[in-house]
Order: C-alpha cells, then sequence, then structure tokens
C-alpha cells in the first residue's frame, strides 16, 4: 500500500470536511434561501446598474456643461 503524500492527506481532509459541512442544516437552509432569494438579488443588482449608469451619465453632461464642452 502506498502512503499518503501530505497534498494528498490535506485534499482528502478537505473533501471529508467538505462533505460533513454539506450535512448540516444550516448550510442545506442557506442553499434554500439562496436559491428563493436569487431572482430579488438579480433584480436588485440590475436596477442599482441602471441607477449608476444613469447618474454617471447625468455627471458626465454636467462636466461637458460647466467645461464648456471641452470635457471628454
Amino acid at each position: 500500500m502506498k502512503k499518503e503524500t501530505k497534498e494528498e492527506r490535506i485534499a482528502r481532509r478537505h473533501r471529508e470536511r467538505d462533505e460533513q459541512m454539506k450535512g448540516t442544516v444550516g448550510y442545506q437552509t442557506f442553499n434554500v434561501m439562496f436559491v428563493m432569494a436569487y431572482p430579488f438579488i438579480a433584480v436588485f443588482t440590475f436596477v442599482m446598474s441602471t441607477l449608476l449608469a444613469l447618474f454617471s451619465g447625468v455627471s458626465r453632461a454636467m462636466a461637458w456643461v460647466v467645461s464648456g464642452g471641452k470635457s471628454r
């Protein structure tokens, strides 16, 4: 039987820890809540990105007007 290297031992321990963690109630609850909340997270991100782009455009336009049309 081949002796386990340090890297293999670490990888095995990580796999075991991950398997153990996935069986917990907290992990399962988080997964369910994340899947249910994902559409809201996506819509919120889209709305905030759109608002940021809008206000950025307004700010750039104001800078262009104030500079007399010389600003990029």
